[in-house]
């Protein structure tokens, strides 16, 4: 697996990293984390992923770990 690009965005860990014939980008944030495979055949460049780091797509991560930050909590209270 090689390492393309880390870098932080809007308070989420954004990690790119290309394996088997996939990228692999990686969103974190505190114990919480998404990763979303991308075939390398549907990116002509790599510079072709930065969709993947725009406000709009980011925005919708946010709220995504927002319900899995909850889901979390709400599991943690019935251990």
């Amino acid at each position: 697996m090689r390492v393309l690009k880390e870098f932080t965005k809007k308070d989420i860990r954004i990690s790119v990293f290309s394996w088997n014939g996939k990228y692999l980008i990686k969103y974190e944030q505190g114990m919480i984390e998404q990763t979303y495979k991308v075939s390398e055949l549907d990116v002509l460049e790599e510079k072709d992923l930065e969709v993947f780091f725009e406000e709009v797509f980011l925005d919708e991560i946010n709220k995504r770990f927002e319900e899995m930050h909850q889901s979390l909590r709400n599991q943690t209270e019935n251990i």
